[in-house]
């Protein structure tokens, strides 16, 4: 998006016609510099070929939003259950279910775990229940279910994860942000070692095999490995074409593209999965509608472009040449002699065969590194916690679930609009400093409505500031270890993802305390983005010194454009 007073029509000209390239080059800064950011410009910011790479993230983002969603759906727990007794299994529903619980005859609540220990011959003759001096057993024969928060089986109702195998629900999650650990290392290191291509289809491969294999799944370990194979594709099935997109498009239409891409396509994901549960009403079902259209990937070799450049960054200019000759055929336009000169003298000095330990040894980019994952962390905690909080917070879990779900959409909007005026330092502290706000007032507040729409309204904010910290985390780092220190940042918010689920838990202890938990997170997370350089307005650094230049500035002043910042080397 163009900074400016006619940014909004700059936007509605991008989405409903055609762009006028010249005018963008006189409000575009000619890629300060970097070869390959005048030669984007000049084949065209945000053209035809833009556009249609842009779209082609659509499937790609609902992917994403099934492969870190669906589980929830398909191992929720009904909460009305207790234990089966077969020689009751011929009477009515209630009728059983009085007879052979403790607790039950007497009102809703009753004892999910034990049943009297009882002859029940007896008990058929005269349809009374035990004496409530009967001895008590656990649960013989498994357990019986009452769909009606959860009105289809699920994986735990089907093998009776509840009571004393309860834990195996939150343990299965966390084996698969486990998985999601192994792959952001491991496909992070080998797209930059390969290429973002290759690896953005093994990914997405990989998890259509996990969560296809899920569904001929008989006990919990075989169950567990498939959702492990389906957490080791999460985050790179989509992020490696949200990167590609990214260097593909001049850095003024990076917050446009970055962030329509998560509001549109996985905010919609989001918010459609709750019904295409409904609407499956099995979890086998729902697995097999969710995982196996991402064999289109299969597709993306005639359709999607490697990263320009990365094949800069691999020496491999002539194929980022052909690439970059193709977008200006669609784009209907030319690159001039003297850039492309400029850029064919230059491609040498971009080549970078650094590894991502870099970010390490380098004491500027290690403080970057060290600052985004502190952010990232704090974000990916509360978007998951307050997911996952509402089916504490009263109210339906689907409604609940698709009404913060569909905060992905609007907050976005926003930020499109304001996070290149006010810049990403800003947009990261503001929003979190208010989700903390919100979390400690909802902490004391009773549970229902209230609580659910101040929940709804935190995680409009956090919205906000996760969607400003993924395109940051690809602003800031060089492009020979974009993906890889992209992936390092990433799946360290996997890992306070992973913890979400204790949090949540904590009600257990003291009702306020997760609420609490989530403001503070929220408030120390907002803070740290303060200490990070501003990287509106400027291209994304191509080599390890471009790096350390711009972790070496900070931007004194709110905003973004030139007349606005202020930099200094430090």
């Amino acid at each position: 998006m163009l900074c400016g007073s006619d940014g909004l029509s700059t936007i509605n000209t991008t989405v409903t016609g055609s762009i006028d390239i010249d005018a963008i080059f006189q409000t575009e800064e000619k890629g300060d510099g970097d070869p390959l950011e005048q030669v984007v410009l000049h084949v065209g910011a945000f053209g035809t070929y833009q556009r249609l790479l842009f779209m082609s993230i659509l499937p790609f983002g609902l992917f994403f939003a099934f492969v870190y969603f669906v589980q929830m759906f398909i191992t929720a727990t009904p909460q009305r259950h207790w234990c089966l007794v077969p020689e009751l299994a011929h009477l009515d529903l209630e009728l059983r279910r009085n007879l052979s619980i403790p607790g039950a005859a007497a009102g809703d609540t009753w004892d999910q775990c034990v049943m009297y220990d009882a002859d029940w011959t007896e008990v058929l003759e005269t349809l009374v229940p035990p004496s409530s001096d009967t001895p008590t057993t656990p649960c013989r024969h498994g357990w019986e279910f009452e769909f009606e928060d959860i009105p289809y089986p699920t994986v735990t109702s089907e093998r009776g994860w509840v009571c004393d195998r309860a834990w195996l629900v939150p343990m299965s999650q966390t084996l698969a942000f486990t998985g999601s650990l192994v792959g952001g290392v491991s496909f992070g290191w080998l797209a930059d070692k390969f290429g973002r291509l290759p690896i953005f289809i093994a990914s997405n491969l990989v998890g259509c095999a996990g969560g296809l294999g899920s569904v001929f799944t008989t006990g919990f370990w075989d169950f567990a490995v498939c959702r492990f194979l389906v957490g080791v594709s999460c985050d790179t099935c989509f992020m490696m074409i949200y990167i590609i997109a990214l260097e593909y498009v001049g850095f003024r239409y990076r917050t446009l593209v970055a962030n329509m891409s998560l509001a549109l396509f996985f905010g919609t994901g989001c918010v459609i999965l709750p019904w295409l549960a409904l609407w499956m009403a099995d979890w086998r079902r729902l697995l097999l509608l969710t995982s196996t259209p991402m064999l289109i990937v299969c597709a993306a070799p005639w359709l999607i472009p490697e990263s320009a450049r990365w094949l800069v960054s691999q020496g491999r200019t002539k194929e980022a040449l052909k690439i970059l000759r193709e977008i200006e055929n669609v784009n209907k336009t030319k690159i001039p002699p003297d850039v492309l000169d400029n850029f064919l003298a230059s491609s040498n000095q971009m080549k970078s065969d650094e590894s991502v330990l870099i970010l390490f040894k380098n004491v500027p980019l290690r403080k970057v590194l060290l600052l985004m994952i502190c952010a990232m962390m704090t974000c990916a905690l509360l978007f998951d916690g307050l997911v996952r909080l509402s089916e504490t917070l009263g109210g339906d879990f689907f409604v609940t679930f698709t009404l913060t779900s569909a905060t992905e959409i609007p907050s976005t909007a926003i930020l499109i609009l304001v996070l290149d005026r006010w810049g990403r330092r800003w947009l990261m502290f503001g929003p979190m400093s208010l989700v903390g706000v919100l979390c400690i007032c909802a902490a004391f507040m009773p549970r229902g409505l209230p609580t659910v729409a101040m929940a709804v309204v935190a995680r409009f904010f956090t919205n906000m500031s996760y969607n400003t910290a993924i395109q940051w985390s690809t602003e800031l780092l060089p492009t020979g270890v974009r993906t890889s220190g992209f992936s390092i940042i990433h799946l360290t918010g996997y890992v306070a993802a992973s913890i979400s689920s204790f949090v949540v838990y904590a009600d257990q202890k003291f009702e306020a305390l997760p609420l609490l938990l989530l403001g503070g997170v929220a408030i120390i997370g907002g803070c740290a983005g303060l200490f990070l350089p501003e990287t509106c307005d400027k291209p994304m650094p191509q080599t390890i010194a471009d790096g350390e230049r711009l972790a070496n500035s900070r931007t004194l002043k709110l905003g973004c454009g030139k007349a606005k910042d202020i930099a200094e080397t430090t």
